[in-house]
């Protein structure tokens, strides 16, 4: 398949400026494509996965990928998809998360590719020397306030409460810009992005196209937001967005979010997140037709993006810990995986005399963790079988919880029936 193709199979395939001359431009050679992320935080998120890997896809086509880090238009904020005013970062900020997604966008496509070499740009480098009147001349003249305002993301704010701010209404121009000056320095003849974009986009080719007529053709192509079956945005989990840091996301949770995706996104995602080939994806769907209570779909899924975005080791101890909070053993456990496994589990500080010499009884501790109303219930649970200690069932409910229990010089891992948890932080 073409690379147009392969988009348009894997469903990011949503909009075109001109898809007839964009193909055909396609199959005269390589071209140079960009698209922009904005430092709104310090870390990309599973969303911003869309277009990064699209830019990816193209590259292993063939052709020569920008990814540009809006230094520049992250101090202004897109009002694009959003509802309210952004508060402004300030410079410090934004130069913390340029610094930080530079690494992350660097992450994903090859830097040292003999033919092609992906490049790493930010919008500030040339948007920082030109003066207000030096822009309001050179690019706002090229703008119709009345075709501004039909743009998708700048009506939506119109009729809303709030509004919209000069300085995020001028948010387009500064986008056009940037893909004016790629296109004049770099010969960048594509923008890609995410729906929600497709204004900017086409303010850039429009801007391309009033300066200088039909010699600079230019085309901007744009995927659907990542959405779940019901309509939502996918990529937020009950605690907020699911980042690619995993000082923000840890690496547990970013592979235990992918493992619990619905079976009616799970075939989209593949598609969409992972560079799994056709064949490999039917499989999985006929997998999971067949046998959809195994969720190796899933699995699959979860496999595929935890390794591309934390790396082979994150993925083993991704899986170790799952194993774990499903009753595995500790064996082998690192006290950093084990933290990763402790941030997921309802934890309560212990005084560590309670443990020294003959230590505590295990009914008094499941009570403490919260993991039985009362000691009569907790020996009832004991003698059931029900209990463990640091995942080893306790039959005896004679048994004494002691130094010797101690997970790392610190931690008990306790746990009621199959998955029900709690830790002792042994202080």
């Amino acid at each position: 398949m073409t690379i147009l193709e392969d988009l348009q199979w894997r469903g990011l395939y949503a909009d075109c400026t001109d898809l007839a001359a964009l193909t055909r431009r396609l199959a005269a050679g390589p071209l140079t494509l960009y698209c922009g992320f904005d430092p709104t935080a310090d870390s990309l998120h599973a969303g911003n996965l869309v277009p990064l890997l699209a830019l990816r896809r193209f590259q292993l086509a063939g052709h020569h990928p920008i990814a540009l880090a809006g230094g520049a238009t992250g101090m202004v904020g897109d009002p694009s998809g959003k509802s309210d005013e952004r508060n402004l970062l300030t410079p410090a900020q934004v130069a913390h998360n340029i610094a930080a997604i530079k690494g992350q966008l660097a992450h994903f496509l090859d830097f040292n590719a003999a033919a092609n070499p992906a490049r790493l740009v930010d919008n500030s480098s040339w948007t920082a020397p030109l003066s207000f009147l030096d822009f309001l001349r050179d690019v706002g003249k090229y703008f119709s306030v009345n075709v501004m305002i039909a743009k998708d993301s700048v009506r939506s704010r119109l009729e809303g409460e709030g509004g919209i701010s000069y300085t995020e209404f001028s948010y387009m121009l500064l986008q056009a810009h940037d893909f004016l000056h790629l296109r004049t320095t770099a010969d960048c003849e594509l923008q890609v992005g995410a729906t929600d974009q497709w204004g900017n986009i086409t303010a850039g080719t429009d801007l391309i196209r009033k300066k200088h007529g039909g010699s600079l053709p230019a085309w901007g192509l744009v995927f659907p937001l990542l959405t779940k079956a019901d309509g939502t945005k996918y990529g937020k989990s009950a605690s907020g967005a699911v980042w690619l840091d995993p000082k923000r996301t840890s690496v547990y949770r970013f592979y235990q979010f992918f493992v619990q995706a619905e079976d009616a996104d799970v075939v989209k995602l593949l598609k969409v997140l992972t560079f799994l080939s056709r064949e490999e994806i039917t499989a999985l769907e006929a997998e999971m037709t067949a046998n959809p209570g195994a969720r190796a779909t899933q699995k699959a899924l979860a496999r595929e993006l935890t390794t591309l975005v934390h790396g082979a080791d994150a993925l083993n101890a991704a899986v170790k810990a799952s194993e774990i909070l499903f009753g595995g053993s500790l064996d082998g456990i690192t006290e950093e995986l084990f933290h990763d496994v402790a941030g997921e589990i309802p934890t309560k500080d212990c005084e560590m005399a309670k443990l020294a010499g003959a230590g505590t009884a295990l009914t008094d501790l499941l009570v403490l963790a919260g993991l039985a109303p009362s000691k009569g219930q907790a020996r009832k649970d004991i003698e059931g079988g029900g209990v463990y200690v640091n995942n080893v069932r306790s039959a005896d409910v004679a048994r004494a919880v002691t130094a010797a229990d101690l997970l790392f010089g610190k931690y008990v891992l306790l746990r009621k029936g199959k998955r029900t948890y709690a830790l002792l932080h042994v202080k």
